[in-house]
């Protein structure tokens, strides 16, 4: 673990400082597999709620950087620890027909839509103010953030404890989808690679052809033109 670069609250209290009381860290997961939805996730810290003044779980940091074990193990704590958590998920086929940036866009809102259902947490982010930091070298979210100011922060997944929150949360719950998806499409051995392109995913595409599940979009360089024709029709 001593390898590892943990997160600390020191973004989320400049921003409590600024006048903002919630912070909202948002992260992406599964935006770079071949199969699947690209999920993104939030994490909601109030500087008003006692939680925000406890430890949270001593091994949370950018969910690449855990083990699923570990992950799993967090998961639960985590959750408990922020004061409102959301994911949204966007299919393999919205990623061939729309592109991945307006993918990971609708997946953004659908994740904050979840999160403010409580009308009295929007009214309260109304009166009081929140921010969302957004993992990431540009502001993907766009017009979709619900009218909340959006601060992009690179490796915000790593140093960023709201944002650490998010990555392990959508990470879990995408891994858990892509295990439930391999039961209903056996050969692709989705629940170990989770969608991404190994070389024994890559094998059983060019074995079976691609599923319904994968971003055919995204395949030209693996298959030949010819393979992905009719695919879908």
């Amino acid at each position: 673990m001593s390898s590892k670069t943990f997160p600390t609250l020191s973004r989320e209290q400049e921003l409590w400082a600024s006048g903002s009381r919630f912070v909202i860290g948002m992260d992406e997961v599964g935006r770079g597999a071949i199969a699947g939805p690209v999920a993104v996730g939030v994490a909601l810290i109030d500087r008003s709620d006692p939680r925000a003044r406890t430890p949270w779980p001593e091994q949370l940091c950018d969910s690449k950087l855990i083990s699923e074990k570990i992950r799993n193990q967090i998961v639960g704590p985590v959750t408990e620890w922020v004061v409102g958590s959301a994911v949204g998920m966007v299919s393999a086929a919205e990623i061939d027909s729309h592109g991945i940036i307006a993918a990971l866009a609708k997946a953004g809102a659908m994740a904050l839509d979840d999160l403010l259902a409580d009308a009295h947490l929007r009214a309260q982010i109304v009166q009081d103010g929140a921010t969302i930091i957004l993992d990431g070298s540009h502001n993907w979210l766009g017009a979709m953030a619900s009218g909340i100011p959006v601060v992009v922060q690179t490796k915000a997944d790593r140093d960023c404890v709201s944002v650490a929150a998010a990555s392990v949360i959508s990470k879990v719950q995408r891994d858990n989808f892509m295990i439930r998806l391999a039961n209903e499409t056996p050969g692709y051995l989705f629940e170990g690679h989770k969608g991404y392109a190994s070389g024994a995913h890559i094998d059983a595409i060019r074995t079976l052809g691609p599923s319904v599940h994968h971003r055919h979009s995204w395949l030209t360089k693996i298959l030949a033109d010819e393979q992905l024709e009719g695919i879908g029709e």
